[in-house]
């Protein structure tokens, strides 16, 4: 939904590193719920695209959510500064993820954090407690 991919090997060279029997059983079950519908590509008929379907892309407020209350609650390879524009303008991020879907745009729109230095130079969002009561009290910048 948020990094473009279509393809299994997309998938499957992902940051996620997924096992590929695991990536496989997870895009039938995707498939069999009508979250994603699989189709052959035109030009290369051995290469199979998935695409969200409506009710697939209606996750989208769902997922944007859970993607900040990670970043909020736990250390992520995430900038705290993107953690900060999406909590801003969630409706914009949603609205753009849709017309990507409609558009069938595999633009990313969010961009891979696997590669970026972890010398101190990259903030990240990072996990801060409350010291009175224990409670997570938002995203925190280190760096």
């Amino acid at each position: 939904m948020v990094r473009g991919y279509t393809t299994f090997k997309q998938f499957e060279q992902s940051d996620e590193r997924i096992a590929t029997n695991i990536l496989s059983d997870r895009l039938r079950r995707l498939q069999k719920n009508r979250l994603i519908t699989a189709q052959r590509d035109a030009n290369d008929r051995r290469r199979t695209s998935y695409r969200l379907t409506e009710k697939g892309i209606n996750l989208a407020p769902v997922l944007l959510e859970l993607l900040i209350w990670g970043a909020q609650h736990e250390e992520t390879m995430a900038p705290a500064e993107l953690i900060a524009q999406m909590v801003q303008n969630r409706q914009g991020v949603i609205a753009e993820a849709r017309r990507r879907w409609q558009e069938r745009d595999s633009t990313p729109l969010i961009p891979s954090f696997a590669n970026r230095p972890s010398n101190g130079k990259t903030k990240r969002a990072k996990r801060h407690r409350n010291r009175r009561g224990g409670r997570f009290s938002g995203a925190q910048t280190v760096g």
